[in-house]
Formats: C-alpha cells, structure tokens, sequence
C-alpha cells in the first residue's frame, strides 16, 4: 500500500492507495501548526487502522511537509509535480487546474506550453483570506457560502491583502449593503486575484479543474470562477476528492521514484 501526506499551511490530508492506486482511507484535518504531532497521530491511526501488520511506501508533500519528509527520511514530493500526477491519473483530460489552500494559489496549463504558476509569500485570496473575511461578516467559510447564494451584486472588493479588503468590507458594512452580496463580492475578488495575478494575461481554456480545500468545499466560490471565466458545464471538472489530489499525486509518485528510497511505514513510526 501507498501512504502519502499533503502538509499545507493549515491543513494535513492524508490518503491510504492499493497497488492500483484506488482511495481506501482519506482524512483532512487542520493541523493548528502542531505539524509533527499531527503527522504522527495520523500514521499510527493508519497503522492501526488500515495497515493492520501490513508494510506500506510513505512519500509527503505540501508546503510545511519538506522538512519532516527530511527528518524522517522519506521522500519529498514537491506538491505541482504531485498535482499533475493526481491529474494526468485521476482527471486525465484536463487542460488546467486552479487550486486554491490555506495560504497558496496555483493555476498549472498542462496543455500547450507547459506552465506552472503560484501565488508568492502574500496570502491573498486564498483560504486564509476567505476565513478572515468571514470573521467580519461574524462566520466561517461554511457561513460565507450560504450567504453568497443569495447574492444578488457584486461589489469592488481588494483580495491582494487582507487589510485593503478590509478597508472595503468594512464601509459597505457601515452603509447597510446586504451580506450576501459582501460574500459574493469577497469570493469575486478571490476569483479576480487568482485570474489576474497568476494568469496574467494567459487565457484559460479547455477543460478545467478546480482542486484544493476551498474550491472542494465553497461551490459558491467555484460559481464565480465558472461565471468569470464563461465555462459551460462541458469543460468544468470537479474531481470527487480534489482536496486529496496533491496527496494522491504524492502518494503515486513517491512509490513510483527510482531516486530515493521511500522508508516503510512502521519504520517511520518507531
């Protein structure tokens, strides 16, 4: 079996694959920075719950997971590269992907010239932004979605920074603008970061993906994208579990290496 672990910033997926690659266990589960803990916790209780005396090949991935793969001695699995093995594997086909996490954006064109595109060190328009956001409006994410479908205008909201979106929010609060329509606007302006700031001019056609916890969990989120970017249905792709996919991706490809040795799972634990 396969075991592979996508820490992000906020969040640890962990996904258990046979030798053909399907899903026999998943979890996502926020890590509160508690990384190594986290980690450890998850592979007991797949040792035990899954493994069942059984051995299996550890790879992770993830923008915290470099340095525990580098403690532990397993294989890194640098997260693009893990992102387009889940999709050439998973969503074969697909001509984009824009993933959205907890303090990353991506858009990876896999057809034509192939281009690979994130976000630098500001958090904007990503998952921590949306959480910010919902705190003005007194919510969650979970809150901001509902909310924005009923949604009836859109306004102007800044996403490069939380403070400049704040400095927008916060006056159409004061003057009564309806929260739906904030919601709304906020996830416009997550939409509008991503396209311009990563695309940059570079259109966006074919069949796309949209993967990461955000985009996975806010289909509301996921409407603008589709509105902004004029996708019909035809070319819209929404894998089952595509918060798992740089897990998936990671667990395939780290078994797969030939340049590292990928540590068993038992081994890892003691």
């Amino acid at each position: 079996m396969r075991v592979g672990l996508d820490i992000g910033s906020t969040t640890i997926k962990c996904v258990v694959l046979d030798e053909h690659d399907a899903l026999l266990y998943s979890t996502y589960e926020r890590h509160y920075s508690h990384i190594l803990e986290k980690a450890q916790e998850l592979l007991r209780r797949i040792d035990t719950e899954q493994l069942h005396g059984q051995t299996a090949l550890l790879s992770i991935s993830g923008s915290a997971g470099m340095g525990l793969a580098d403690s532990c001695k397993v294989p890194f699995v640098q997260e693009v590269f893990a992102t387009r093995v889940a999709a050439n594997k998973l969503a074969p086909g697909t001509d984009c992907i824009i993933e959205l996490g907890g303090e990353d954006a991506k858009i990876v064109f896999l057809t034509g010239q192939l281009e690979e595109r994130m976000n630098g060190s500001c958090a904007g328009g990503t998952g921590a932004f949306i959480d910010q956001m919902a705190a003005l409006l007194n919510t969650d994410a979970g809150g901001l979605n509902e909310l924005a479908r009923e949604a009836t205008t859109i306004y102007p909201i800044a996403s490069r920074c939380g403070v400049f979106a704040k400095t927008d929010v916060q006056p159409l609060l004061n003057e009564g603008a309806r929260k739906e329509d904030i919601a709304a606007s906020i996830f416009q302006s997550v939409v509008t970061q991503t396209i311009s700031g990563l695309a940059c001019g570079r259109p966006i056609r074919g069949h796309v993906a949209f993967l990461g916890g955000p985009l996975q969990y806010l289909p509301e989120l996921r409407k603008r994208f589709y509105e902004t970017l004029e996708l019909d249905d035809e070319h819209i792709i929404v894998p089952e579990n595509a918060h798992l996919f740089v897990a998936s991706g990671c667990a395939i490809a780290g078994a797969a290496s030939e340049t590292v040795k990928a540590e068993l799972l038992s081994d890892v634990l003691d």
